[in-house]
């Protein structure tokens, strides 16, 4: 694999594409708030998740829904990671006419192994996003496209479920949307467990054990993970500073915001802005 490092960005609100060539990599408890699929390019790493845990290839990929937690780490790889919104997931779902109401989608398998045909476009992606030509964010929106029409053809399944709907942040268990609501509405505030658990009408005991059993992830994982996501978005307005930024997503400090990105992304906020790539 060579060995000079570069990392490239693509973010918008449907989704987001990282792409990372780096020595070293640690990801630790990101939670999981949108379908994602994270691809070895080359190299090796290791995975652990709430579902199972493992080891990652070159042209293997990883396909994880929107609940649970991820970490990864990896001395030296070249890697894909895509997030794409439960939101966009379903509305081309629907238009494929593989799900009915009130029904989700889920992935067949956590592992994929040998599918060429997504091999070959998350290359072209690779490619597009290495080499700076006109329109590449053009047309790595367009691969994105045909991602998602090849995991939806041959890796996904439907259930039916009653409490799982489609809010105004994504697919979202009924019992826990208001808590999950006022964290997307109110990223910059100090919001405690007892301010989420008071939303959803639940003891702060009970809350964080039914929070944890449905998204896999604590409370305060997750919104640190929102955090992240929303930070993205920011960083691609290049009229806010990194510590303007910082305090958006809840963070006074600087440094508790750049370490939180880090452990989040694998990149701090001022590198990840330096790879952004104009949508």
């Amino acid at each position: 694999m060579t060995p000079s490092q570069l990392s490239r960005f693509l973010v918008s609100s449907d989704y987001s594409v990282s792409y990372q060539r780096v020595k070293q990599l640690n990801w630790e408890n990101q939670a999981i708030s949108a379908y994602a699929l994270l691809a070895v390019i080359d190299g090796r790493l290791s995975y652990a998740g709430d579902f199972n845990q493992g080891e990652l290839a070159a042209n293997d990929s990883l396909l994880v829904g929107p609940t649970g937690t991820l970490s990864i780490s990896s001395k030296e790889v070249e890697l894909l990671f895509l997030t794409l919104s439960s939101a966009l997931v379903i509305e081309r779902a629907s238009s494929m006419k593989l799900v009915a109401p009130m029904s989700t989608v889920t992935f067949t398998a956590n592992t994929i192994h040998d599918d060429r045909k997504l091999i070959g476009l998350l290359g072209n992606i690779v490619v597009e996003l290495t080499v700076e030509k006109p329109g590449r964010e053009i047309v790595t929106r367009a691969l994105v496209e045909q991602v998602l029409v090849q995991l939806l053809r041959q890796h996904s399944t439907t259930r039916r479920s009653d409490e799982l709907e489609l809010s105004r942040v994504g697919l979202i268990d009924r019992r826990i949307r208001r808590s999950v609501e006022l964290m997307y509405g109110q990223l910059d505030q100090d919001l405690s467990l007892r301010d989420l658990a008071a939303v959803s009408y639940l003891s702060p005991f009970h809350f964080a054990r039914l929070f944890k059993k449905l998204t896999g992830a604590t409370p305060h994982n997750y919104l640190a993970a929102i955090r992240a996501n929303q930070a993205k978005l920011f960083l691609a307005d290049n009229e806010l500073s990194i510590a303007q930024v910082g305090a958006k997503v809840g963070y006074l400090s600087s440094s508790h915001f750049t370490k939180a990105f880090r452990l989040a992304t694998g990149t701090t906020p001022r590198e990840f802005r330096k790879g952004l790539i104009a949508g």
